[in-house]
């Protein structure tokens, strides 16, 4: 995050808190899917992740059903269910469970291969909340009251909806959204106004990925037909790369570090590793690898000291993000999602058996398992100020992790 960024962040969501009385530490903030960095990683520390007794559970609550994630802010989560036909947006006080507010603003969306509901995670930006809907619904909302600012709609749905998250990238709220409405879509956070926009490809499922590469702002998109990285400033194209995944989903999100750029999906597919350079005012991109050693379907990749850990399409994977190499594999634990906090690792799997164990290339040795859901959990879990946030399609559960 650039340092002009951070500080609008960090002040925003000062406001933000002075308004609707959030006293808790802005540090811990979890204002978007995969966190602030758009990593994964927690800063949260002082967990405890060895458990011979449950877990203590502090509230849970049925919602309806959905894929959505949780943005926390102070006191606050934010997620998506499902109630009498339509979608909806909702805020939820994260000590009690007690609904602040809640709206509707799309109907509901159907999908019996994998679960009905909106597939995007809320996206909170100082005193105001993002949404995309499965049908294409992008609302900007008062983070305080739920009270609708701006709204557009996009129709170029795929095949299993929209599902990438907003991006805040500075002034801009960025969405892919697909064909002549872009790949990549900048529009002027507070009124909608369009800024720019990219690319016509069909749209993918992953939520666009910033980074910073020689000074420069960037902005990925992965879409139906390949990557494409664009520059965060006006939305010009510097490079893209064919990556053809069956039935186009390309989903999981990208990750940049050490100027590299890696990308996976699953069926038949895999992943790669691209060596990023400046060419002019372009980008070349060459492959440093490309293999099957990650296939992820819809789940994301955490990387830590240079390793990349997921629960891809066939099994709980360590593999080095430099060369390829795998380091360790564990069978029968596919399609789970995984959250980094602690120097340890937070395993879900797809049933709601939460495992925790030392984050390392050598083994994942879990010091505690649980059953904490039930039904299915392909969401990423969040943890923020002390609590694990999960849930299954269409429950969501809050889990003390520092009870004594």
């Amino acid at each position: 995050m650039h340092r002009h960024d951070r500080f609008r962040f960090l002040a925003g969501v000062f406001l933000f808190s002075i308004a609707v009385g959030i006293d808790s530490p802005v540090a811990a903030d979890w204002p978007n899917f995969r966190g602030p960095n758009h990593d994964g990683i927690s800063t949260e520390t002082g967990l405890r992740t060895t458990w011979n007794e449950p877990i203590p559970m502090l509230w849970d609550k049925t919602i309806g059903s959905s894929f959505s994630s949780f943005a926390c802010v102070g006191n606050r989560i934010f997620t998506c269910g499902t109630e009498d036909g339509r979608q909806t947006l909702l805020a939820v006080n994260a000590n009690s469970g007690e609904t602040i507010w809640k709206i509707d603003f799309e109907d509901e969306y159907r999908e019996p291969q994998g679960g009905d509901g909106t597939r995007a995670t809320p996206t909170v930006d100082g005193d105001r909340v993002y949404i995309l809907g499965a049908r294409g619904t992008l609302l900007c909302v008062a983070a305080d009251s739920g009270k609708t600012l701006w709204s557009k709609k996009y129709g170029n749905i795929p095949q299993w909806g929209y599902s990438g998250s907003v991006l805040i990238e500075g002034d801009k709220a960025i969405v892919s959204v697909g064909s002549s409405d872009g790949a990549l879509l900048a529009l002027n956070k507070k009124n909608g106004k369009t800024i720019w926009k990219s690319g016509d490809d069909a749209v993918g499922y992953a939520t666009p990925y910033p980074f910073t590469f020689n000074g420069q702002r960037y902005i990925v998109g992965f879409t139906a037909q390949g990557v494409m990285i664009v520059n965060a400033d006006d939305g010009r194209e510097v490079w893209r790369e064919r990556w053809k995944t069956d039935w186009g989903v390309n989903a999981a999100a990208p990750i940049f570090h050490d100027g590299h750029l890696f990308i996976s999906s699953g069926y038949r597919t895999g992943c790669a590793v691209y060596r990023l350079k400046a060419d002019g005012r372009s980008l070349t991109g060459e492959q440093v690898w490309k293999s099957r050693v990650l296939m992820n379907k819809f789940q994301s990749c955490i990387l830590r000291g240079g390793k990349l850990y997921a629960s891809d399409q066939k099994a709980l994977v360590c593999a080095d993000f430099k060369t390829g190499e795998e380091h360790w594999r564990q069978h029968r634990k596919r399609h789970g999602t995984l959250i980094l906090a602690d120097d340890h690792l937070f395993y879900l799997s797809q049933r709601g058996e939460l495992q925790i164990g030392p984050v390392s290339p050598t083994e994942f040795s879990p010091t505690t398992t649980a059953e904490i859901l039930s039904g299915r959990c392909w969401t990423v879990p969040v943890i923020h100020n002390g609590k694990l946030y999960a849930r299954s399609l269409d429950r969501i559960a809050c889990f003390d992790l520092k009870a004594k």
